[in-house]
This record gives structure tokens, C-alpha cells and sequence, in this order.
């Protein structure tokens, strides 16, 4: 298949993918030859008689492998965003031979005993070779043959079940979405809404991929909330048992690896080092966080004037905000038109903060029509990289945002960065996206990681742009969270789509004046599944679990955290953070999220302190922290950025906890 466009790189600009001329039936091909050519080149590498050096063994490690890489990058954004049956049925036999093809390499001591034997001539080197070799050893290349005959088995075991949980979790949005054949018992969403769901002549409102749907908050008819609640909380009940095979056999691969659960092996790489770390941070917020909690459903209640239920708590907290503050979130909807969030805001603070501008880019396609391509310039005029943006919701695709890279920056390739944002808005039928402002958030912080990742500066591929920790990984995203708010930006931005008016300055304070109400909720929801993650991951290896639900119940009672009207952000059976990987994803690791916003509180208070949005500032945080990517410690990046170690106390405050 000469005419297989993953053979060779896009000759597209920045070598985006050539999306126009890639099909279906080209992906396995590419794999079978990526893979078999990188075995060839890895072999070469080991059996190489000249003495390891660091550019005949690590650069050439980092040169390896291209055609794979290429279609491994295409077709995971893909059956992300737009999986056919035919890509899950590739996903299904693909997956285990990848994982196969990782540790024919990993495992290969030949290639690890020459690692081991390479010095480094600059930091940037040393730091990329100690990555390699603590690769090859979490991996397993310190392991006895027979002991790496059963890890091999258990990465291939973990590989088919998660991709199971994670392709019965994209079904499980659409058969358990709520349908209904009354219109009137959608009374509370918007016209347009309504209109964007009517199917045949039934309304049917999908799922998204965690317990509280937004339309709680709106839908006006307690029955019809109820049923959308209890459809969102069950759904895919057969991933109960996969999630507990996954959780046993990661233990026994721990214990394999020296560690005596997952959880200590996960966080062992990470900038926590230590499970006690994690657990001391996560329990200083549970007990402050319940309380808050508590305190909102009394408020709720009154409210309400009956005991309220979980499926009420989004409905009634929106009342009380109505109520305590006069203010309502509907009322926000027609200034925050998506194009205009977009353009005049998300790309205007990147323009006033680091002086890049973005040009769309119409004669370049993305894997379906809802993709739009932006080229991205230096404050110079030079060229930075492409930038791709993927905002609707669609039967095909998963739930929740997210940002991945098509290209990678590396000096190492001469590779400029293609990356890319996904958003799940719902596209309505006719007219603008009017997002929530939980949506436009969501923008600011998923192009967080857009520029963490065109902002790299690296040599290596291995350490280019989000390559970082776990826990760190969401910090330089946050951060980005605060220019929604900032009043320059939104004066920018928040502008009504008929009348072309600004915002009116009286709701926005009645917003700030809100945001910490229901602050309890959202760190109970958040600290359960964070705490539920942490319970599967602490399993013992040999250690079993009959029932999945009551394990969910009591690990929540357990860390003190079980409270009947705020279940977990995810429930197990939709956990696709922590099941839908074989071995790595957040497994072990949706603490991040907290963990790392104890970074980003005490950064936008850096950023307050010296007058917020200026170049300057931008330029600060982007020499200092996103440039240079995963090529050294991350929180020696950090301290250059900040001056100082991070403190918990902005963190408290900002969550209304002290």
C-alpha cells in the first residue's frame, strides 16, 4: 500500500495529517509496518557493536518509530472524537498488539543493559537518559524472565477490558439517554435545546460523562430530573465487574513491580512521590468540605421547602442563587456566543499575555466538518504552530474535553506543534452556540494545555510540551481559567449575540458574588471520586471484591466522605479516567486535578500581585514553566516561575474551606 498517506509525513503545512486522504482501512496496515520497523530499529539499536553513546542509543530511541507514531497519534485522536463502529472494532485488535509491541521494546534487555551504559554531555541529555532508564524500569526490565512472561500477560489482559469499559461507556451515553415523547417535560431548557434533542418525535437527551447532567439544573419537572439522575448513575452496570478486574489484576502488577499497590507505583513518578502525600493533602479538604456541603443542603431545603434529593440539588442551588444573590446562570447564555469566546476571548488574552495571533486556516480539513484549523503566529510574525478546535458533542465521540497533540514540537525534527482541543457543546438544530459559563471555562482551560503544548521549546519528542507529570499536567490549565474572568477579557468577550451589548456589570458581580456557593458541592463531588480512585488503587494484590457497588459505598464511608445528596463526579461503573487505560491514564490519579490546583491558586495570585494581564507577566510564565515542557524538573520550573515553594492557604481560600 504505497499510496498509504501514514507511510510518509504530511507534506500539509506544519505536517498536519492528511485527513482528506486518510481512510479506514489504512490504519491497520500503518500499524503492522510502524510496528514491525520499529522492532527492526530498536533491534539495530541494541545489537549495535559500536560503544553506547547517547546518539547512537537514546536520540536514536527517540528517532525510532515514526510511521507508528504517526498513525498511533491519528487514530487515538479519532476514535476519541468521531469512532465508527469500524474504528472500535481496529481499537479492539489493535490495542493488545500495541501494548505487545511496547514491551517487546521495554522488556528488551539487550537495549536496556546499552541505556544503562550511556552518559549525558548536557542537562537537557542527563535528564531525558534518568526518563529512559526509569521507563525501562517501571516497565519491568528489571524483572526475571518468567516474572516478565506474567506482566506481558497482564498488559494485554488490561489492554482488551479497558478498552471494553471504554467502548460500553461511548455506548452507554446513548442508550441511557432520556427520552421522552412530551416536550413539557423538558419545561426549563431553552427552545433551542429542545429543538437540538427532537429526534422522530421523541426527544432524546444523551448522556454525558459524569453523575450530574446539566440539565438538572434546569428542568423544572422533578420526575423527569429524577429519571435523568438515576439514567446517568447506572448506566453501563456491566462495567462494574470489568472495573474491579482491572483494579485486582493493576494490584498483582504492582506487586510484580516491587510496590505493594497500584497507587504507590502510580504516584511513585509523579511530583507526590508518596501515597501518604497524597492522602495528607486529600483528608486536610474532606472534613472542611462535607461541612460546606451540609450547610448548602440546609440552604437547599429551605429553599425548596421539602428534603431535597440528589437529582434536586442543581435545580435548587440554582433557586438559591437566584434568591441570596439575584442571580440566575440562564442570564449569562446570549453573551457567551461560542465563536465570539473563542476568538475575542480564549485567543485575546493569548495575544494581550504572550502576544500571538491566530488565523483560521479554511483550506485546512480536521477529521470531520466540525473541525476548524487556526494558524498561530509569534508577536514577530513567525510562524508557532496550528492549532485545531473541535466544540460539539456527537453520538461518536467521547464525553468530557480534552487536548492532545497531532505534532509534537522537537528541535530534534525541526517539528513545529499541531495541537488540539475537544469540547462536547451541544450543537444546536439552527441559529448561535450559546455556551454556559461552566462551557466557557471549560474553553479557557482546555487551551491552558493548547499553549503548554505550543509553547514548547524542547529538543526531544520524549519531553515535548504536556509531557509532565500527571500531576502537573492540569496546573498551566487552570491558570489559564483565570483570564475568563479577568475584566478586560470578558469586557471582550461577553457580548449579547443580537444587540451586540456588554455584559452587564451588575450580573457579573452578582456572579462573583455567587461563585462560592455551592463551592461544598463541587469539592464533595470531586474529593469522592477522587477518594473512590484512590480505594480501587490501594487494593492489595490477591485482595477480592464481590460486590462493586457496596466496595463504592464503603471505601466513600471509609475516607468520610459518604453524603447521600453529592454522590462522586464519577461513579465506578463511569470512571472512564481511572478504567478506560490498561495500565496508565488516571489510574491512581485524579487527585491531580486538586494537587495541581494547589499550583495554580498560588499562581494567580502571582499574576494578581503584578498587575495580571501584561506581556511581561506572560513572557515570565512562559520561559520559565511552559517552554520548556518535561526536559527538567517540573517543580524546579515552578519555583523559577513563582520564587517559592507552593502553599496550600490560596487553595483553602479560593474553595471558601478556611
Amino acid at each position: 500500500m504505497a499510496e498509504n498517506p501514514f507511510f510518509a509525513p504530511s507534506t500539509l503545512p506544519y505536517k498536519l495529517p492528511d485527513f482528506a486522504e486518510i481512510r479506514e482501512e489504512h490504519y491497520l496496515p500503518a500499524f503492522e509496518r510502524g510496528m514491525a520497523d520499529q522492532l527492526r530499529e530498536v533491534e539495530a539499536i541494541a545489537s549495535d557493536p559500536d560503544p553506547a553513546t547517547f546518539a547512537n542509543t537514546v536520540e536514536a530511541l527517540e528517532r525510532s518509530g515514526q510511521i507508528l507514531s504517526r498513525t498511533v497519534t491519528v487514530f487515538s485522536s479519532v476514535a476519541a472524537s468521531d469512532a465508527t463502529d469500524r474504528i472500535r472494532e481496529i481499537e479492539t485488535e489493535i490495542f493488545p498488539k500495541l501494548t505487545k509491541h511496547s514491551d517487546a521494546i521495554r522488556l528488551n534487555r539487550a537495549l536496556y543493559e546499552r541505556i544503562k551504559q550511556v552518559s549525558a554531555s548536557d542537562p537537557e541529555e542527563a535528564w531525558l537518559l534518568e526518563k529512559y532508564r526509569v521507563d525501562f524500569v517501571r516497565a519491568g526490565a528489571d524483572l526475571t524472565e518468567t516474572e516478565q512472561r506474567r506482566l506481558r500477560e497482564l498488559n494485554e489482559e488490561l489492554t482488551r477490558i479497558a478498552t471494553t469499559f471504554s467502548q460500553n461507556l461511548l455506548k452507554a451515553s446513548t442508550a441511557s439517554a432520556l427520552v421522552v415523547e412530551d416536550a413539557a417535560e423538558l419545561d426549563g431548557l431553552s427552545e433551542s435545546a429542545v429543538k437540538a434533542i427532537e429526534k422522530d418525535g421523541e426527544y432524546v437527551l444523551p448522556l454525558l460523562n459524569f453523575t450530574n447532567q446539566p440539565a438538572l439544573a434546569e428542568l423544572t419537572d422533578r420526575r423527569t430530573r429524577r429519571r435523568l439522575y438515576e439514567l446517568s448513575v447506572s448506566r453501563a452496570p456491566e462495567n462494574f465487574d470489568l472495573a474491579v478486574r482491572l483494579a485486582t489484576l493493576r494490584a498483582e502488577r504492582a506487586a510484580l513491580l516491587g510496590y505493594p499497590d497500584h497507587a504507590s507505583y502510580s504516584v511513585a513518578d509523579q511530583t507526590a512521590k508518596t501515597t501518604e502525600a497524597v492522602e495528607e493533602m486529600l483528608g486536610k479538604l474532606v472534613g472542611p468540605a462535607v461541612a460546606n456541603a451540609r450547610r448548602e443542603a440546609e440552604a437547599l431545603a429551605e429553599q425548596a421547602g421539602f428534603p431535597i434529593e440528589p437529582w434536586d440539588w442543581s435545580f435548587y442551588a440554582e433557586k438559591v442563587r437566584k434568591s441570596r444573590y439575584d442571580f440566575d446562570g440562564a442570564e449569562l447564555r446570549p453573551y457567551f456566543e461560542l465563536d465570539r469566546v473563542l476568538r475575542d476571548g480564549v485567543f485575546h488574552a493569548a495575544g494581550e499575555l504572550y502576544g500571538v495571533t491566530f488565523t483560521e486556516r479554511d483550506d485546512l480539513a480536521g477529521y470531520h466538518p466540525d473541525v476548524r484549523v487556526f494558524e498561530v503566529f509569534e508577536a514577530d510574525g513567525s510562524p508557532l504552530g496550528l492549532f485545531l478546535f473541535d466544540p460539539y458533542a456527537r453520538p461518536t465521540k467521547r464525553g468530557g474535553a480534552w487536548m492532545n497533540n497531532l505534532v509534537d514540537q522537537s528541535h530534534l525534527f525541526g517539528d513545529l506543534p499541531v495541537v488540539m482541543n475537544n469540547l462536547n457543546v451541544t450543537k444546536p438544530s439552527h441559529g448561535p452556540t450559546l455556551l454556559t459559563f461552566d462551557e466557557v471555562t471549560t474553553a479557557f482551560h482546555e487551551f491552558g494545555h493548547a499553549l503548554h503544548g505550543l509553547f514548547s521549546d524542547v529538543r526531544f519528542p520524549r519531553v515535548s510540551g504536556t509531557e509532565v507529570p500527571r500531576d502537573f499536567v492540569e496546573y498551566p490549565s487552570q491558570v489559564n481559567e483565570m483570564w475568563a474572568t479577568w475584566p478586560s477579557v470578558l469586557a471582550n468577550f461577553a457580548r449579547h449575540h443580537e444587540t451586540d451589548e456588554p455584559v452587564p456589570a451588575e450580573l457579573l458581580e452578582k456572579m462573583k458574588a455567587a461563585e462560592k456557593f455551592n463551592q461544598g458541592f463541587a469539592t464533595v463531588e470531586y474529593l469522592a471520586a477522587a477518594l473512590l480512585d484512590w480505594a480501587w488503587h490501594k487494593l492489595a494484590p490477591g485482595q477480592t471484591v464481590e460486590d462493586a457497588e457496596a466496595f463504592e459505598a464503603a471505601a466513600l464511608e471509609r475516607a468520610g466522605i459518604a453524603f447521600e445528596l453529592v454522590r462522586p463526579r464519577y461513579r465506578t461503573n463511569y470512571f472512564a479516567h481511572i478504567f478506560s487505560s490498561g495500565v496508565g491514564g488516571y489510574s491512581a490519579g485524579y487527585y491531580s486535578y486538586i494537587w495541581s490546583e494547589v499550583l495554580d491558586a498560588e499562581s494567580v495570585e502571582w499574576f494578581k500581585e503584578n498587575d495580571g494581564l501584561k506581556r511581561e507577566n506572560g513572557d515570565h510564565f512562559r520561559s520559565t514553566l511552559l517552554s520548556v515542557g518535561g526536559s527538567m524538573d517540573v517543580m524546579d520550573a515552578f519555583r523559577d516561575f513563582r520564587g517559592r515553594t507552593p502553599r496550600i492557604e490560596p487553595l483553602l481560600e479560593r474553595r471558601g474551606l478556611r
